[in-house]
């Protein structure tokens, strides 16, 4: 991974964002500019240097991991850290810096400790999401992990035909699933294994439960792995039993939706656009009602990243962008269908990153 020069690039953009330092603290944006992979730290950032904080359980992994910054080993917490170090990099100078935050990683209260222990010396400003702008757009290193993820993920479809039957309980899916993984290599799992049964395959989130797979009904598959940092997210909706009239309808109409969605998705569109495409098939089917959520977000680091595919997002989509398409239709005390596929958009449109047969399965 280039963490240098994604470090050097984000150096480039403090001057435009008015900033003298920034306080990176959202753990999977010090990851991506730094390599550092622990639970605890910050990353301080100035125009020309870079510096790490992090405590004594992460001695050997800081310097295994991280080459382009200095590592500071402390006793208090790295936010604690980073701010005193910065005061007595200041104490010379007479005008305040301007430090950078990231304030949907900072709760008040470490905001308001971080005020205290910076004053006069530095003034906080919430900071333009910089990291998270960069992450949206992958390089070809994150781009082959997350291929790498994504077929990993798409693999565990076999376990759900295989134990998936009347009788069996969603959880004893999931388990099998999530042994799967880890037998391949996972470090874990995205995200709590939706495994939703019958009904329950109405609940657009639902969790895998002690619920057992009724003789009849669909059931919502969502899952997805974590490999070497990276995440995958896929969702497969099957059906137990011979499927009536109106559950092939709702399958093929979301199917239909989510064919549409990918078929926009190229450089230049609008995210709402890919969102409007879906959720037009659905409209002119009657179930728009029934699609509940957005149609798709963007997957790297985190399972849900930027961008957003949803009504009102403006952002367009740029080459190297890795989203979701996974529009739905959930009926209350029916059933439900979701359909996602994970793509890359590319110069001249995307490409599905796993195998994309779709046809209902039947078990």
């Amino acid at each position: 991974m280039d963490y240098a020069g994604r470090l050097r690039r984000l150096q480039r953009q403090l001057s435009d964002s008015k900033l003298d330092f920034l306080l990176v603290t959202h753990l999977p944006n010090v990851r991506y500019l730094s390599g550092f992979t622990g639970s605890s730290a910050a990353l301080l950032i100035g125009p020309a240097d870079a510096t790490l904080f992090t405590d004594g359980r992460y001695i050997t992994q800081a310097r295994e991991e991280v080459a382009n910054a200095r590592i500071v080993i402390g006793t208090k917490a790295p936010v604690t850290a980073a701010a005193e170090f910065l005061v007595g990099r200041r104490k010379k100078f007479r005008a305040p810096a301007v430090l950078g935050i990231e304030p949907e990683s900072l709760t008040s209260g470490a905001r308001d400790r971080l005020a205290v222990l910076t004053r006069g010396k530095a003034r906080l400003r919430s900071a333009p999401q910089l990291v998270e702008r960069a992450r949206m757009v992958k390089d070809a290193d994150e781009l082959r992990l997350i291929r790498r993820a994504i077929k990993l993920g798409a693999s565990l479809f076999r376990i759900i035909c295989n134990t998936i039957k009347p009788g069996v309980r969603e959880v004893e899916v999931a388990a099998a699933m999530e042994f799967e993984a880890r037998s391949k290599g996972a470090e874990g799992m995205s995200f709590p294994t939706i495994i939703a049964a019958g009904a329950r395959s109405a609940v657009v989130h639902g969790r895998a439960s002690a619920a057992r797979i009724p003789r009849r009904g669909f059931v919502v598959c969502d899952f997805g792995v974590i490999l070497t940092g990276y995440c995958s997210d896929r969702t497969r909706t099957v059906h137990v039993g011979q499927p009536s009239r109106e559950a092939r309808r709702l399958y093929d109409t979301v199917l239909e939706a989510q064919l549409a969605a990918i078929a926009v998705v190229r450089p230049g569109v609008m995210a709402a656009e890919v969102d409007e495409a879906a959720r037009s098939v659905l409209h002119k089917a009657k179930l728009a009602e029934y699609f509940t959520h957005s149609t798709g977000h963007g997957v790297g680091l985190e399972i849900h990243e930027a961008p957003r595919l949803a009504v009102g997002q403006e952002q367009k989509l740029e080459p190297g962008m890795v989203v979701t398409i996974e529009p739905g239709a959930y009926i209350p005390g029916k059933g439900g269908v979701r359909i996602e596929d994970v793509v890359v958009v590319t110069p001249s449109g995307c490409e599905v990153l796993a195998p994309a047969d779709k046809q209902l399965v039947i078990l």
